[in-house]
């Protein structure tokens, strides 16, 4: 997504997207990373291989520093389940670097180029949209194996061959504002977003999926420096919607939904968004049931294998499951599945992941090897005071996004 959309979150007749309020502080397990693909390749001895180094650029700091930790700590969940606690993949140590880019692109790119000098050739991370659109050319032009974060924009997918995802994206948010609605003809859509690259391709994936249905769509869009919310609420207000679709994300969250209640928006409109990490709970408990929820990930609401595993990991370490904890774990198993064999065959780890179906923390996944979209389970939520439950589970072909091929090299 971008900048705290990466993140941005999300009924029944309504269209919010997502409004994610980066408010919960995470403190980081202390364990070394190291993997295996989970649901696949066992751990291997350590130390037997030459290492597998792997670059985690994200954001430890800035506006998204909540999301990069839940991303971050979910990564060192899914490396020890990959791996059976072995930090290795069949011989391979897995050596993993931080790199903090504070969610700035120009961070971002110097970094991925530092990593990429010291002979790197597997790079992940990257909450923000706008970070990920700059380092996945990267990626291409220098031939190394890069894995996005929870960065939520649709031009990742099918961007060049050696770029994956390891979250969901707008589009499967948007379809799944739309399993909330019933007929669209001639309904007007509002969408309340941050002017950023998350803001921006929410509105064009409204436009096109809602649009699509027969909705008119406009949008109310506010700088990301903004913090004085009420004009903005007061615009999607006067802007008379039958839906209103919001997608935020970052630490004006919470002065956003006191502005959007102060202001009788939640009175006068359909309201829908995307169920946000779990410090934002109190600040919808207090709308008092007054918004809908579309969801990426629902704390405790699947308990298979993966699940479980990294609940165990991140209590073990003092810490919960959060918005963004699937993203890292899910990042971990690709990482460890694609260099099953090392790391020195960049093209030989795109093969790899192409096509590759696996289980996560969220249920079944597939790569979908046409453009590299992770298909996978989206769903339906609500909250009940400040606990989160599943309503409904969307099958991840019925929020696919469309099929893009690859641009000519």
């Amino acid at each position: 997504m971008h900048s705290t959309s990466i993140l941005r979150r999300y009924s029944a007749v309504a269209v919010a997207a997502a409004s994610i309020a980066a408010l919960a502080a995470c403190g980081s397990p202390s364990k070394a990373a190291g993997g295996s693909s989970g649901g696949g390749t066992p751990g291997g001895s350590a130390g037997s291989g030459a290492p597998i180094k792997v670059g985690l650029v994200y954001s430890e700091t800035g506006p998204l520093a909540d999301y990069g930790k839940d991303y971050y700590q979910g990564f060192l969940a899914g490396l020890d389940y990959a791996t059976h606690g072995t930090d290795a993949v069949n011989g391979h140590k897995i050596e993993v670097t931080q790199r903090d880019d504070a969610g700035d692109p120009t961070k971002a790119v110097s970094a991925a180029k530092d990593l990429i000098g010291q002979g790197y050739r597997i790079l992940a991370g990257s909450t923000a949209s706008g970070v990920a659109l700059q380092v996945a050319p990267l990626a291409a032009q220098n031939k190394v194996l890069f894995i996005s974060g929870p960065a939520a924009t649709d031009d990742i997918t099918g961007l060049n061959k050696y770029t994956f995802r390891s979250g969901r994206e707008t589009y499967q948010d948007i379809a799944t504002a739309a399993s909330f609605l019933g007929d669209l003809t001639d309904k007007h859509v509002t969408v309340l977003a941050q002017d950023d690259a998350f803001g921006q391709a929410n509105v064009e994936a409204v436009k096109a999926v809602l649009g699509a249905k027969g909705a008119k769509v406009d949008s109310v869009l506010a700088p990301e420096s903004a913090n004085d919310l009420t004009p903005f609420a007061t615009q999607a207000k006067n802007a008379k919607p039958d839906l209103l679709f919001v997608a935020w994300a970052g630490t004006t969250a919470s002065a956003l939904w006191t502005a959007l209640s102060q202001q009788g928006v939640l009175d006068a409109t359909t309201t829908v968004t995307g169920l946000d990490v779990r410090a934002s709970y109190p600040i919808f408990a207090a709308t008092g049931g007054k918004v809908s929820f579309l969801a990426h990930y629902v704390p405790g609401g699947t308990s298979n294998d993966a699940a479980k595993a990294m609940d165990a990991y991140l209590t073990a370490h003092g810490e919960q499951s959060d918005l963004f904890s699937p993203d890292g774990f899910t990042a971990a198993q690709m990482v460890v599945h694609a260099a099953a064999s090392g790391d020195s065959d960049v093209d030989a780890m795109v093969k790899n992941l192409e096509g590759w179906s696996f289980d996560g923390v969220k249920g079944a996944y597939t790569i979908r090897a046409s453009d590299h979209a992770l298909l996978q389970p989206m769903f339906q939520a609500k909250l009940s005071g400040t606990t989160p439950t599943v309503v409904k589970t969307l099958d991840p072909n019925d929020v696919a996004p469309p099929a893009k091929s690859f641009p000519a090299s």
